[in-house]
């Protein structure tokens, strides 16, 4: 039997956000998390996680409990294999219950790593050769309690010391070089240390567990790179991870927000003095896994980095995947010569409040630097200004978000709202020549990505995705059918292919001879007139050879978004009937409609987002487009 103290440090130390959203899409509601109910079949979401508690809880069906109950439930499992499974994630030993060895493939290289950040921790304090690194830390503020509470560690001046003292406890070579801890010699004598000469900061995963390396050269050499990271191996993929999450994602989720940083020292110096809802990246900007990594945590975020031009691109470029991700984010603008470091060692944590209460969104932030830049003074500069700002705006995940940016980019470079959603939506994802008459007549904040033609970019994806579903398995277009019909749909190809799905459904409805419906309901689309155009659409969509993921969840989140967009349209057109009239009766009745749309609006924008994962997943999804 597992004793209960260690059943309780399991259960403080997993997420039971993180682990029901593995298997449930989640959407934060409040300081609580909700989504379609796991255990029976629902349309609107009636299950919620409430973190701070540590349950779950559906008011449809009534089932509620713990993350051990949910593993339980959801994976077939007994309780201890519940914890125990729980435990290895978070790094926590269940003494009496050891796995047998050889059970996971990667234990060796977790072995591997761990050994060398022991070894790292110790040589810090006890090596003659890291007088240099403790000074080091000294200047920067790092008292000793900081440095072993976030593990830091000194990689020694010598080619062979990691690797003789891993051959000592039996880590032999091929699973040092797996786990990136030595290289082979070009040379063709023996492997040798990565690190050398370097100060330590072990990166972990979110259970815990130290996976790779950073490392800090101290004393200057043009050869060697400042900081040295591990290379990607099997139990480590930079772009998929944020150091610190480990240590602050409770912080992050109990504060509403997360500061992110760009390096290991920013986030020593802000965790290190109270300020733990912080991350850093291990590279200059946030790829779109780690923006999904902040999303499971929270709905916002601050971006603390440089105010250089390459401060700037990572930000803009990280504030994007951060909308394409739900969150959030907000752009915090440090003193001249500061960074999040040198102002908390200066002023303690106090000194960020002003800073982050001065933050302000993202576009908003663009658009000063382009008022500064003198880009709005005259109509070529506004032109270009808009390219600055589209990539922004088509970021946007969330539509009430993505009107109001849309909205606020017209108001401020004196354009109409619908010239701006209709230059996003012409947009392409692929690089071209830039737009004419763009010289370099004014300094540019940051560059602006080409234009390509709009019949070069698939538009409406939620439509075509459904569209995909429905052509790969006919048989589930009567309940689509009862959700949305061809008049929700925006583009008319689109519309002319779903209308003939529809007809070809009542081919199977009304046949009672039909021995094979599925033939039936083919049979009858390949029959169906259609125009040149929507045969073509046709014929592209039923080949696509898109990995579109589950189709439940594909159809549900298409349906929904489809649903959103009409929505989106109506709300438009009775805004602009209200700004049309004078008539004080009708502009009641108007006013009254505009707010019943944007009620709906609201339920619905909770669960119809065109599942992110999916699209990210479809092998021929085209890469996002960001600011460089």
């Amino acid at each position: 039997m597992i004793p209960d103290n260690v059943v309780e440090e399991v259960r403080i130390r997993a997420d039971l956000v993180e682990v029901v959203g593995e298997q449930v899409s989640l959407k934060r509601s409040g300081k609580e998390f909700k989504g379609l109910c796991p255990f029976h079949q629902e349309k609107t979401p009636s299950f919620y996680v409430v973190p701070q508690k540590g349950f779950y809880k559906c008011f449809g069906c009534g089932e509620a409990g713990d993350v051990f109950t949910f593993l339980m439930k959801k994976g077939g499992l007994t309780f201890t294999d519940a914890v125990r499974a729980l435990a290895g994630r978070v790094g926590v030993e269940v003494p009496e219950e050891r796995e047998q060895e050889g059970s996971d493939p990667r234990k060796p290289l977790f072995e591997a790593v761990a050994f060398a950040a022991d070894l790292y921790r110790g040589s810090l304090w006890e090596d003659g050769g890291a007088e240099e690194a403790r000074a080091y830390l000294e200047r920067r503020g790092i008292s000793r309690e900081m440095a072993e509470r976030f593990e830091l560690g000194w990689a020694a001046d010598d080619f062979q010391g990691l690797r003789a003292a891993a051959h000592r406890h039996g880590i032999d070579d091929p699973v040092l070089l797996a786990a990136g801890l030595i290289k082979e010699s070009e040379r063709g004598g023996d492997p040798y240390d990565r690190f050398r000469a370097r100060l330590m900061f072990p990166v972990a995963d979110v259970g815990g567990r130290t996976v790779a390396f950073g490392g800090r050269i101290l004393k200057a050499d043009p050869k060697a790179p400042k900081y040295l990271n591990s290379p990607e191996c099997e139990i480590f993929h930079k772009g998929r991870m944020l150091y610190g999450l480990s240590w602050s994602r409770h912080a992050i989720r109990r504060e509403g927000a997360a500061l992110v940083v760009e390096g290991y020292m920013d986030y020593i110096a802000l965790a290190g003095r109270g300020v733990e809802h912080v991350v850093a990246g291990l590279g200059t900007a946030m790829t779109e896994e780690q923006a999904d990594l902040v999303g499971r945590y929270t709905g916002k975020a601050y971006l603390l980095y440089d105010s250089d031009a390459a401060g700037l691109r990572a930000t803009f470029k990280s504030a994007d995947a951060l909308l394409r991700a739900g969150v959030h984010p907000l752009v915090v603008t440090l003193p001249a010569g500061e960074d999040p470091d040198s102002l908390v060692r200066e002023g303690g944590a106090e000194a960020l409040r002003p800073l982050l209460d001065a933050a302000l969104p993202v576009l908003e932030r663009k658009i000063a630097m382009l008022e500064e830049h003198g880009f709005l003074d005259d109509s070529e500069g506004r032109r270009r200004a808009l390219d600055k700002l589209l990539p922004t705006v088509r970021a946007v995940s969330d539509p009430v978000l993505q009107d109001i940016y849309i909205a606020q980019t017209a108001k401020r470079l004196d354009l109409q709202p619908e010239t701006v959603r209709a230059e996003a939506a012409a947009r392409a994802r692929t690089p071209s020549a830039p737009t004419a008459g763009s010289g370099r007549a004014r300094p540019h904040p940051y560059e602006p990505r080409p234009r390509t033609p709009a019949t070069a970019m698939p538009s409406h994806p939620a439509e075509r995705m459904l569209l995909m579903v429905l052509l790969q398995d006919p048989m589930r277009t009567g309940p689509v059918l009862a959700e949305v019909g061809a008049g929700d749909f925006d583009d008319p190809l689109n519309a002319e292919v779903f209308s003939a799905l529809a007809a070809a459904w009542q081919s199977v409805t009304s046949s009672h001879l039909a021995e094979d419906p599925l033939e039936v309901i083919r049979s009858a689309l390949a029959a169906t007139p259609l125009g040149p155009a929507a045969a073509e659409r046709l014929e592209a969509l039923a080949t696509n050879p898109a990995d579109l993921g589950p189709p439940e969840r594909v159809l549900a989140d298409t349906v929904g978004t489809i649903k959103l967009s009409r929505l989106n349209r109506e709300v438009r057109s009775v805004a602009e009937r209200i700004g049309g009239t004078a008539d004080a009766t009708e502009m009641a009745a108007l006013r009254q409609r505009h707010n019943a749309l944007l009620a709906e609006r609201r339920a619905l924008a909770g669960t119809a987002r065109i599942g992110l994962k999916t699209r990210r997943d479809a092998r021929t999804r085209p890469p996002p487009e960001t600011p460089e």
